[in-house]
């Protein structure tokens, strides 16, 4: 189950405070003598209380399996079948080689799509070798 998103007031009027910015949404207390939001007021954003905490087992997992960072592929070993892979800051080649590796081992990702990003860049690097092919045969 995904927890609640607590926003502080007026998140959607300001761009500072992450209107079109999700980034800059963050929590914050309502202070000040008359806000709604504060005095816990029918029809404003619910504040951060007690009973809101998930279960502990839950905590930190998505659907119910365990994250682990990719940062390089022998990190893709460590992947079992109760655990999810999250990808990091790689780079292009190593991204191409994570992408080959879990389409072999079947691996499940959260935010990257092996299949689709294979598709797009095997064409790209087809392309460039192309024309690395015609400029080298025009230089002869």
């Amino acid at each position: 189950m995904r927890s609640k998103k607590f926003l502080r007031r007026n998140t959607g009027e300001y761009l500072k405070l992450g209107s079109k910015r999700k980034k800059l949404r963050k929590w914050s207390k309502p202070k000040g003598r008359d806000n709604k939001m504060r005095l816990k007021m029918k029809g404003y954003p619910r504040n951060v209380e007690l009973g809101y905490k998930g279960n502990s087992n839950d905590r930190g997992k998505i659907s119910g399996k365990e994250t682990i960072l990719i940062n390089n592929i022998s990190d893709i070993n460590k992947i079992g079948k109760n655990n999810i892979a999250l990808i990091g800051r790689l780079g292009k080649k190593k991204k191409l080689e994570v992408a080959k590796i879990s389409i072999d081992k079947k691996i499940e990702f959260v935010n990257f799509n092996p299949h689709k990003y294979l598709k797009l860049n095997l064409k790209k690097t087809e392309k460039i070798e192309d024309k690395n092919k015609v400029s080298k045969e025009e230089k002869k």
